[in-house]
């Protein structure tokens, strides 16, 4: 009866901490799942049509694969970081078509360190300044452009950290988390995430940071990101904020959105007015 007893007690204290070593060890191989997905015979790289391949350093020394498409005269440069398990050549293509193109928006999106085509490590720090990195890329090939940040999921979550520092047109956020903490949290409810997680991307709080409008589009059926994040996110982000709830999920909004998006960002078009920023949906 004992020794069914101590079973009994140590059995799920074993699987708990075996499922606490697994998130300290490989919580990084669930975050940037693109960086670790094996392959043993790679596609070629091919650049986007419209687009050059182009290759950007960081400040701590990392190469990262990039896709640059030149503004016409006097328009702006979407910056756009992909989600955490996918790459940055949909989002080239579909920022050098229209509505983006007959605008004349130019636009950079870039592989994250440790994603295909880029050297180093992913992280929160190191993503960052992949992004600083890209900005500056964006400036030193046009000068004086301004540049709209853009971002799905993970890359939301980027494109708002690195509003904090640099000056832009906006925030245009598709699926976004308001912390990969309060993610974490929700998967793993049993698990001390909060003093495991080394990577938290507190949207939520850098957002306040931020200037210029925020427009957010989210899937009302994402299993991903819940559509409550997008909520707070949006509350955190005040009177500068947009919530757009489509019938979609996590993906298949992406892009769903850009007409009516392109209009609020263009330099010298639709003002983005507080009022022209109000909420689309409850």
């Amino acid at each position: 009866m004992r020794l069914l007893l101590s079973i009994l007690i140590t059995a799920p204290l074993a699987v708990l901490g075996g499922a606490i070593l697994l998130l300290a060890l490989f919580q990084r191989h669930l975050i940037y799942p693109g960086a670790f997905r094996s392959e043993a015979a790679p596609a070629p790289r091919a650049a986007p049509a419209g687009t050059q391949a182009i290759q950007i350093e960081t400040a701590d020394g990392e190469r990262l694969l990039g896709f640059w498409r030149p503004p016409a005269p006097g328009c702006a440069v979407v910056l756009s970081f992909h989600g955490n398990g996918s790459r940055p050549e949909p989002a080239a293509a579909r920022f050098s078509a229209d509505p983006w193109r007959a605008q004349g928006w130019g636009v950079l999106a870039i592989a994250y360190r440790g994603y295909p085509g880029s050297t180093g490590s992913p992280s929160e720090a190191g993503l960052i300044a992949d992004a600083d990195a890209a900005y500056r890329a964006v400036t030193a090939r046009a000068p004086g452009v301004p540049v709209l940040l853009h971002g799905h999921s993970l890359g939301a979550a980027v494109a708002v950290a690195t509003g904090v520092s640099v000056p832009h047109l906006g925030l245009y956020l598709e699926a976004p988390f308001d912390s990969l903490a309060a993610v974490a949290a929700s998967r793993f409810p049993y698990l001390p995430t909060g003093l495991l997680l080394r990577d938290t991307f507190r949207s939520d709080e850098r957002i306040t940071a931020t200037a210029g409008p925020v427009l957010i589009v989210h899937g009302r059926l994402d299993g991903v990101v819940p559509l409550t994040h997008a909520r707070h996110l949006a509350e955190r982000a005040g009177d500068r904020a947009r919530l757009t709830i489509l019938e979609g999920d996590h993906v298949s909004i992406l892009g769903a959105w850009d007409r009516e998006a392109e209009p609020l960002f263009r330099p010298g078009g639709a003002p983005a007015r507080a009022d022209a920023l109000a909420a689309d949906a409850p």
